[in-house]
């Protein structure tokens, strides 16, 4: 029988489609071909990007050159500019403001072919590292309300260009979305007293049925009331409500974690395009006590219609326990079938 499940977060409704139900192989899609030619992220382009706002690359090397290994670079067509001054005015009965804020590419690799699955746990960790140096930085500047990190992979997941690499957003203005999410643990707390993100971790642990991934300081997992076909979700098991504030030890843990998932993706559902994002508390501080940072990544293998747009529901025709099952269960079937071809 069809489900309706209740998110504890945002108080919203999914609808499990069991009577549509599709079995977790049914997702699997034809992976994108990876084009050539000239790309302005591949090494020896530098001249061709904005000037490099952060770099890792060996001290003997110049800025905007090649040697680096992960770079960070104004996005050349930014929605938001940082030159701008934060003025909010009136239009008749409609409010707006100018268009502040910060838009950063962080380019991951030197390798157009590659992809953050594939990457190893180093050069993960060193992709990490560059979210949390601009993030701190950014935090820094008073205007600045939200930091939003985010990753597109693939054509249907939004990415204009194949060569990997992530985005940073920052805003003046809290987003609706984390807005929600805020307001949702907020009432929790105030009812309960507890982290409504620490429970779902306890409870998800308790049950084991829709984890993925675990290790020392994350838990992956594919969240109960899931409103996409293996949408997973990536969260400490420390409270935190600041990415900003990831240990050196956490970062190692997260970039570890985050590979795996992408790589049991990568491998079980043949390189879909996906997007995952980092929501974190606003910088002001706001959630100390009752919110938790997380990720969550969206394996783009539905597309939203009518009754979506219309409700506000979702409808999921993969139950999340059968999503985990799947993701755990043949993931290494699937890499021993891979290293016999």
């Amino acid at each position: 029988m069809p489900e309706y499940r209740k998110d504890p977060v945002v108080k919203r409704w999914v609808i499990i489609s069991t009577e549509r139900a599709k079995r977790p192989h049914d997702f699997q899609v034809t992976p994108e071909e990876v084009k050539t030619g000239f790309c302005p992220f591949d090494y020896g382009n530098e001249h061709t990007t904005p000037p490099e706002i952060l770099a890792f690359r060996p001290a003997d090397t110049q800025p905007n050159t090649p040697g680096w290994w992960v770079r960070v670079v104004s996005n050349k067509f930014p929605a938001v500019d940082p030159e701008l001054p934060v003025d909010r005015y009136g239009h008749g009965m409609y409010d707006a403001m100018t268009g502040f804020g910060y838009h950063e590419v962080i380019i991951e690799t030197p390798d157009h072919t590659s992809t953050f699955a594939l990457f190893d746990y180093k050069q993960a960790e060193e992709v990490i590292w560059a979210y949390v140096t601009r993030f701190r930085m950014i935090a820094k500047d008073e205007r600045v309300k939200y930091i939003l990190i985010f990753r597109n992979h693939g054509k249907e997941g939004g990415a204009s260009l194949a060569h990997p690499h992530s985005q940073i957003i920052a805003t003046p203005v809290v987003p609706k979305t984390v807005q929600e999410e805020l307001d949702g643990a907020k009432d929790y707390y105030s009812y309960k007293e507890r982290c409504v993100f620490c429970d779902m971790i306890n409870q998800e642990r308790i049950e084991g049925r829709r984890i993925v991934e675990e290790n020392e300081h994350f838990i992956a997992f594919e969240p109960y009331a899931a409103r996409f076909p293996f949408e997973t979700w990536v969260l400490p098991k420390r409270h935190s409500h600041d990415f900003g504030s990831i240990t050196e030890e956490e970062v190692k843990s997260f970039a570890r974690i985050m590979k795996d998932v992408l790589h049991r993706i990568y491998i079980v559902l043949n390189n879909p395009p996906y997007n995952f994002l980092i929501h974190t508390a606003p910088v002001m501080d706001e959630g100390k006590l009752y919110y938790h940072w997380h990720v969550e990544i969206i394996p783009r293998l539905t597309r939203v219609a009518g009754f979506e747009w219309g409700s506000g529901f979702y409808i999921n025709p993969v139950p999340p326990e059968d999503a985990a099952k799947y993701l755990v269960e043949n993931y290494q079937e699937l890499i021993e079938k891979t290293k016999s071809e």
